[in-house]
């Protein structure tokens, strides 16, 4: 079709583009129904998940009972339920080829399973089993070698042909809670230890490189798996602290919202967003260059949540809490799941631009954000808004009233790190 580009001839453009971009923001929350479904099955709280790195449709959960289920999440059941261990399963781990996932649990064994179920009449067995002298807290695998790293007393790292570590690596005398293997430069780790620290560490130097201690206790970090440097820590005092682990004296952000200890936090595969679960019974997730959460989740029945999980399709968003269940919840609340007629492509595309356009619009910008939340959480965020506002005012005070100089400006960056030990 022939047009005329002269703004002469289209003097309404803006106001219809505005109305046009008003009714796409109304229908975006009309049809925002984020969850899909809920895996049922455990007997106890669901303490940990790991993806399947082959399959999307496979996820693993192993729960406060020792019990290990497998799921298939296209037909939404239990595939498999085995025994693992006696008392908690504290963590598990996929093998990067997908043959096999390990176990670690509270009777301070290590076990290696198959992924495929055992042929009819044999026995669900474990391929290996390692006894340690320590409870393990966390393992992970690392992403192209047969090398595993455990954590609880210290962090050690395994050969997977063999039953003693390789080698173990220490800094400081305090149980080490998680351990993550770095995506791209595979041979980082990174640990959240309970005495505040977060410790990097080098296989090839078998030594500690640097560490952070902040204000308060790290309860798990998550390296974006797009960028090399960058890490996000979940924090016991609500807030998520993302790190260039080049530059540790001041976070790159600090991304605040939640009102309660931040328990789990997983990137999504293109490394723009992660998901964080908290003990304040909600999911939420944050862009990484912003403060605040794009999106919160939660629903009447959903207790603390305690592990979440971002499928490895960017689609889908898995949380494990403590009233037994797994929810499945839509990374982008508003999709339309299934087939999308090349019109309907269209008009997406074309209102996703005139929300970006119109993005600050007071209107626009005020139902946009709108959420609904539980009423625990929203009087809890107005009693820390209070919180903050008089610790403001007394800063002020303070300032007001010395001699000039004497009360620094502390950025809200600094505020949270106590030191950085290289």
């Amino acid at each position: 079709v022939p047009r005329n580009y002269d703004p002469a001839l289209h003097p309404f453009e803006v106001a219809r583009e505005y109305t046009r971009a008003l009714n796409a923001t109304k229908l975006e929350r009309v049809f925002a129904k984020p969850f899909l479904s809920s895996l049922d099955g455990h007997r106890d709280g669901v303490n940990c998940m790991a993806k399947h790195p082959k399959s999307l449709s496979t996820v693993l959960s192993g729960a406060c009972d020792g019990e290990v289920k497998i799921w298939n999440l296209t037909k939404r059941q239990c595939i498999r339920t085995i025994q693992a261990h006696e008392g908690f399963v504290r963590g598990m781990c996929a093998r990067f080829c997908g043959t096999s996932f390990f176990t670690v649990g509270d009777d301070k064994t290590v076990k290696q399973w198959k992924m495929e179920s055992p042929e009819y009449g044999e026995e669900e067995e474990p391929i290996h089993t390692i006894l340690g002298k320590t409870v393990y807290t966390g393992i992970d695998h690392h992403w192209k070698e047969p090398v595993f790293a455990t954590c609880g007393h210290q962090v050690d790292i395994w050969d997977e042909q063999r039953t003693s570590p390789k080698c173990s690596l220490t800094w400081g005398f305090d149980s080490i809670s998680s351990v993550k293997f770095n995506p791209i430069e595979t041979y980082l780790l990174g640990s959240c230890a309970s005495d505040r620290n977060i410790v990097l560490y080098d296989m090839r130097k078998s030594t500690p490189l640097k560490k952070v201690i902040l204000n308060m206790r790290t309860n798990t970090l998550c390296w974006n798996p797009m960028e090399a440097f960058i890490f996000t820590a979940a924090n016991e005092d609500y807030n998520l602290y993302t790190f260039d682990m080049r530059f540790l004296e001041s976070p790159v952000m600090v991304h605040m919202d939640h009102v309660s200890a931040v328990l789990d936090v997983d990137y999504s595969p293109t490394g723009k967003e992660f998901v964080s679960a908290s003990f304040d019974k909600s999911i939420r997730i944050f862009p990484v260059e912003k403060g605040r959460s794009r999106e919160v989740y939660h629903t009447k029945r959903m207790q603390h949540v305690i592990t979440v999980k971002w499928t490895s399709d960017n689609k889908y968003i898995l949380c494990g809490s403590d009233e037994m269940n797994i929810r499945l919840w839509k990374a982008n609340a508003s999709e339309k799941l299934g087939v999308l007629a090349p019109r309907e492509k269209a008009a997406m595309n074309y209102n996703q631009k005139l929300k970006e356009k119109f993005q600050f619009h007071p209107q626009i910008r005020r139902i946009a954000q709108h959420r609904h939340l539980p009423k625990s959480i929203y009087c809890q965020i107005k009693e820390q808004r209070i919180m903050r506002e008089a610790r403001r005012r007394k800063e002020l005070n303070r300032r007001k009233h010395s001699k000039p100089g004497s009360v620094p400006f502390v950025p809200e960056r600094k505020k949270h790190i106590v030191a950085v030990v290289k």
